[in-house]
């Protein structure tokens, strides 16, 4: 259904994202999606079409985003269909006044890519910062994990 030639292609769109983000390139990031591109940002703020997603990359990178790095990559790529596949990255933002990225803004992303007159687009993006678990989760995972009988 795969060929490592379609997967390329992904792979090369992705890095011409990050480029385009490091370039602070609102336009350019913003056509590597499709017109009618679902973008779920991490704070849950959800961008519809192309041109929302350029302005609202516009005022970000005019604002507290210029200057920034996106660094990161691909986790995993299945393919759906032969022109439809689902990806996962992971991508940290380095701002312009520091040496290295914090690790809580580290992030994982969901995309799905689709093939469009030969050219693969982004369609659906849902960022979603990765976070350890706090007191109250490690307590319900505690308290939902089967315990062993001690041996008799």
């Amino acid at each position: 259904m795969s060929s490592p030639t379609e997967a390329a292609a992904i792979q090369e769109r992705l890095h011409q994202l990050y480029a385009c983000w490091n370039q602070g390139d609102a336009q350019a990031y913003a056509a590597c999606f499709t017109e009618d591109v679902d973008y779920v940002a991490f704070d849950g703020s959800h961008i519809q079409g192309r041109q929302a997603n350029a302005e609202a990359h516009q005022a970000l990178f005019d604002g507290v985003l210029r200057g920034s790095v996106l660094d990161g990559g691909m986790k995993s790529l299945r393919f759906l269909g032969p022109d439809v596949a689902l990806i996962h990255t992971e991508g940290v933002i380095k701002l312009r006044w520091q040496r290295k990225a914090p690790k809580g803004r580290r992030s994982i992303q969901t995309t799905v890519a689709v093939k469009r007159d030969g050219v693969w687009y982004f369609t659906a993006f849902q960022n979603t910062r990765i976070q350890p678990p706090n007191a109250f989760a490690r307590l319900m995972l505690r308290l939902m994990t089967p315990k062993r009988s001690a041996a008799r």
